[in-house]
This record gives structure tokens, C-alpha cells and sequence, in this order.
């Protein structure tokens, strides 16, 4: 029995997973063992529009399909509003905002202990101070400012042959 339990729930806390992966919200899995005899864990879900039903749907049907594990029942496959998928003994509920209100699926289950499913943030590593950077080498820095005078020197020799050229314009219209 422990076994199944155990397989039961990691199949609860994977479609959990899914369905936060998919931004379901509210996300709550909630412990059934021996208390109902439908299942050992139930998976509510709840999601804001009917393409993000079907989205949170297939994350769930896909993701525990890449572990090796399929849904034996599936039920409100036309519904837009709310559908559970049958993990034998884990149920999946995907349900929208009216589905919620109309049924109470929350307060159907509010009896039942909560698991917890979210992984704990990892902690924050140390941090450690990293050694303060030496100035840039005075080499770096003449060499910087020699491509600036090599630059510039180009430009005073096109400018010194410039009057050059008027003065021996100058001198040639005074003969």
C-alpha cells in the first residue's frame, strides 16, 4: 500500500507541477488516503480560459506520459468549463472560474489534508566579495593616446599643404 501511495503522490505532485508550468491558479493537492474510496490524492486546478483548460490539460497528459504513466479515464472532454483526468489513484481536476463557484470544488475537498508540492527555493549561495580590479595598466593607456596623435597627424599634414597651395596660387597672380 505504501508503495502505490508513494507512486500515487509522485504522480499528484508531477501533474501539479504541469498544471503551474501552464500557470493554473490556484494549484492545491490534496491527501485522500483512507478517507475516500476513490483515490489516494486529488489535483485541483484552477485556470482563467478554455484554451488554458486544454493547455493545462495536455501538459498533464504529456508529462506523465514521458514518465511512463497514462490516464485510464478522461471525463469532460467536450466541456469548456471542467475536466478530470482518472490516474487510478490520483484525480486530476482542471476546472474554470465558474466551474469553481457552481460546484465548490474547493470546499468539497477542504476537509482533506493539503500536501505540499512546490519544491523549496534553492538557498541563496554565498556571497562572496570579489577582489577590486587594479586600474588599467599605464601602458593601455599611451598606447590609446598614440593611435589618437597617429589620427590626428594625417589630418594636420592635408591641412598644413592646403595654404601651401593658395600661397603659391598667391604668388603666381602677382607675376
Amino acid at each position: 500500500m505504501t508503495n502505490n501511495k508513494n507512486a500515487f503522490k509522485k504522480i499528484a505532485v508531477t501533474a501539479a507541477r504541469a498544471g503551474d508550468d501552464k500557470k493554473a491558479s490556484p494549484v492545491k493537492v490534496y491527501d485522500l488516503c483512507g478517507r475516500s474510496p476513490l483515490a489516494d490524492f486529488a489535483v485541483l486546478m484552477g485556470v482563467e480560459s478554455a484554451p488554458q483548460l486544454d493547455a493545462v490539460e495536455e501538459e498533464v497528459l504529456v508529462r506523465l506520459k514521458h514518465e511512463g504513466i497514462y490516464c485510464l479515464h478522461k471525463d469532460g472532454m467536450r466541456s469548456r468549463n471542467w475536466k478530470v483526468l482518472d490516474y487510478g489513484g490520483t484525480l486530476v481536476h482542471i476546472y474554470d472560474q465558474k466551474a469553481e463557484e457552481f460546484y465548490a470544488i474547493t470546499k468539497v475537498y477542504g476537509d482533506y489534508k493539503p500536501v505540499e508540492w512546490e519544491e523549496a527555493p534553492a538557498a541563496p549561495a554565498p556571497v562572496r566579495k570579489a577582489p577590486a580590479k587594479k586600474a588599467p595598466a599605464k601602458k593601455t593607456a599611451k598606447k590609446a593616446t598614440a593611435k589618437k596623435t597617429a589620427a590626428k597627424k594625417p589630418a594636420k599634414k592635408a591641412a598644413a599643404k592646403k595654404p601651401a597651395k593658395k600661397a603659391a596660387k598667391k604668388t603666381s597672380k602677382k607675376k
